[in-house]
């Protein structure tokens, strides 16, 4: 239920956190920000990747497939990891496993290599999200989590936008395996953690009676299959609209590296515009109208976005819909710990979060595969699995729970115990 008093603006909202607040936010969002930017050099590499293995792009698009597909483990984890010893050490070890991880992946000899090591980069970056979400919604004040939603899932596009300018700019000298080794160095993001970064209050708190997650699934069971379908949609939206763009823009439209990824880091402006504009705003008309407003005003861009054929059409209408997708999603973190059992919620968020993108995993490959039933049609495959998944999206998001406002610190199902 909203608040009669109209909620304040991104500023305020801003101007509300404490020192130490934004040192946690700040760390979240690079967190989020450089887990997706490695995930997103693979997502610029498949093609080259093909080229170098000798085979076609839908068996290198596997990687992503199983990349998303693992990201569950992961959330389970380091999601129980973080409710059992806390948000903050736990989101080291994570980042530095991510970091780790990638520098490997820059030596892999052979397709098979690669791809297990990205399953294994799966796990590392399913556990990111749900701890970071945790640590920075926790730690911040209640009139503020619209903004800190918006802006802590805008580490995902901002990611992106990294990956979109390595790859413009310096893919032609340094290949796909020196953007794998550039994807090493969030590891420093550590230092910044352990030198600024308080743990989380709300976690101190209940420190010491750490939640049974099978009993909060039991207690909460019809809930959280609500937020892993909406989650299903959610991933479906987002990656059926980023991880092939990029290569319908080389193959279908014939775009070079620089125009690609000038396009991928105008759209990714547009995906971190929507994210701060609708989490905002999700604070004055609720989380799930906003996110059903978000998904139907995707529908009108899509024309525009598959059917341009010049790069400057086709940046304009990727812009506009990753306004309305990441619009969406900027809402998501406060959404979802909001519906979370508080004692669980390191891992109730996320697992829910990974098992809707378990669901959506095989989005790359499905769409790759449509494309090429249709005769390298990408943009059939593009604009109509995103019509419908917006559709759908808009209806779950309207009919489900909300817990808009609920306080992390108080007993009850969403609180503290």
């Amino acid at each position: 239920m909203t608040s009669a008093r109209r909620p304040p603006g991104l500023v305020a909202q801003l101007r509300a956190l404490s020192v130490d607040q934004r040192h946690t936010l700040v760390a979240c969002l690079l967190g989020w920000s450089l887990d997706a930017f490695d995930f997103f050099i693979l997502v610029f590499g498949v093609k080259s990747i093909a080229e170098d293995f000798r085979t076609d792009v839908t068996a290198v698009t596997l990687a992503i497939t199983l990349t998303l597909a693992m990201r569950p483990v992961g959330a389970l984890l380091f999601g129980w990891a973080a409710d059992r010893y806390g948000r903050h050490p736990t989101l080291m070890v994570n980042i530095v496993a991510y970091s780790i991880l990638e520098l490997a992946s820059a030596g892999a000899p052979s397709l098979p290599v690669l791809i297990g090591l990205r399953s294994l980069y799966g796990i590392a970056m399913g556990g990111e999200w749900g701890v970071g979400a945790a640590l920075a919604l926790e730690s911040a004040p209640l009139e503020s989590r619209g903004a800190i939603s918006g802006i802590l899932q805008q580490g995902y596009p901002l990611g992106y936008l990294l990956a979109s300018i390595l790859f413009g700019v310096f893919f032609s000298w340094i290949g796909w395996r020196g953007m794998f080794v550039v994807g090493a160095l969030p590891a420093g993001v550590v230092l910044y953690l352990r030198a600024k970064v308080p743990e989380s209050p709300t976690w101190k708190k209940d420190a010491t009676k750490p939640g049974d997650l099978r009993r909060a699934l039991r207690a909460h069971f019809p809930r959280f299959l609500y937020l892993v379908v909406l989650m299903a949609a959610f991933n479906f939206f987002s990656h059926g609209t980023q991880d092939v763009y990029p290569l319908f823009l080389q193959k279908q439209r014939g775009l070079d590296p620089h125009e690609v990824g000038a396009v991928a880091v105008t759209y990714n402006l547009g995906a971190i515009l929507g994210g701060l504009a609708f989490g905002t705003l999700s604070e004055r008309f609720g989380r799930r109208r906003t996110i059903a407003c978000a998904a139907l005003l995707a529908l009108p861009v899509i024309p525009l976005w598959v059917l341009a054929h010049s790069a400057v059409w086709l940046a304009v209408g990727a812009f506009a819909i990753q306004v309305m997708v990441q619009g969406a999603w900027g809402i998501v973190p406060a959404h979802l710990n909001e519906l979370s059992p508080g004692s669980v919620r390191g891992t109730f968020p996320g697992l829910a979060y990974q098992l809707g993108n378990l669901v959506a995993a095989a989005t790359a490959t499905i769409e790759t595969a449509i494309a090429a039933s249709s005769g390298g049609n990408y943009a059939l495959a593009l604009g109509g699995m995103t019509a419908v998944v917006a559709v759908f999206l808009a209806v779950a998001a309207a009919l489900g729970p909300e817990a808009k406002g609920v306080r992390f610190d108080a007993p009850g199902p969403t609180g503290s115990t």
